[in-house]
Parts: C-alpha cells; structure tokens; sequence
C-alpha cells in the first residue's frame, strides 16, 4: 500500500516543479513509513547523501523527509545554504507543515513545505538564467 497515490505524486512533483522555477535550489521529499532505529534528522541526512543532493553546484538542496507512521518528519539544507542563514532557517517552513500532518492531510502538508522551501530558497538563490534542474523532481520512497 502506498502513502500516496499517483496523482498525489504528481501533484508534488508539480509543486516542486513550480518551486524551483523561482530559484536555483533544489528541492526533494522522501517518504516512507518509518524511520526505524533512527531520527528524522539521520534519516534525512542519510537520504541526502543517497541522492546526490551534496553534489549540486551551488550546494543549495534541500530535503524533506517524512515517517508517516512515525509521525516524524525533518528538513535539511545543504551547507551552501546554511552558510546564508541562521539555525533556525526551517522553523517556519515546519511550522507551517505540522497542521497539516496532525489532521493526517500529508499531501497538503508536503506541498506547503515545498511551497515555503521555494519562496526562502528564491531568497538566497533566485533562478539565474543558465539555470538548469540537477535533481529529479517526483518523490522518493523510502525502503521502510
């Protein structure tokens, strides 16, 4: 069974499409179900290296990852971005997320995400004309 049907993937995969349209980050979510024996945060730190997400350019990815039945979920950014911004950077981008994951909406959830990932990405990062999309845009499943 999966957490999200086809047209849901798409509709992220939309929305990050969209994001990145604004800035030369890149964004990824990775799903699963659970973490197992790990955080949120290793989780997503251990994703990030499995995708390649440390070997953009500008080194400006970032990912969301979430365990729905862990009722977990984290954002990490590369170290180009975290070199512009403060430590507390993604709060609002979770802040805005976490209603909807506590009503069990994970679609709405992962597109604000995304939309905010996007607009303080664009900030830092807007798209530059030789722009070109260095990550795969649809959402990664996890292995558990």
């Amino acid at each position: 069974m999966s957490i999200l049907n086809t047209e849901e993937q798409e509709q992220i995969a939309h929305a990050v499409s969209r994001a990145e349209n604004r800035t030369s980050g890149e964004i990824r979510v990775v799903v699963e179900n659970i973490a197992g024996d790990m955080t949120a945060i290793q989780k997503a730190t251990q994703y990030f290296e499995e995708l390649d997400m440390h070997k953009t350019v500008l080194r400006n990815g970032v990912l969301i990852y979430l365990a729905v039945v862990d009722h977990q979920f984290a954002i990490i950014g590369d170290i180009g971005i975290h070199s512009r911004v403060s430590e507390d950077f993604w709060e609002l981008t979770k802040e805005r997320m976490l209603p909807h994951f506590r009503t069990g909406d994970f679609l709405r959830g992962i597109i604000e995400g995304v939309h905010e990932a996007g607009e303080q990405l664009h900030h830092f990062f807007p798209k530059q004309e030789d722009d070109i999309n260095e990550l795969p845009n649809e959402v990664h499943f996890g292995k558990h």
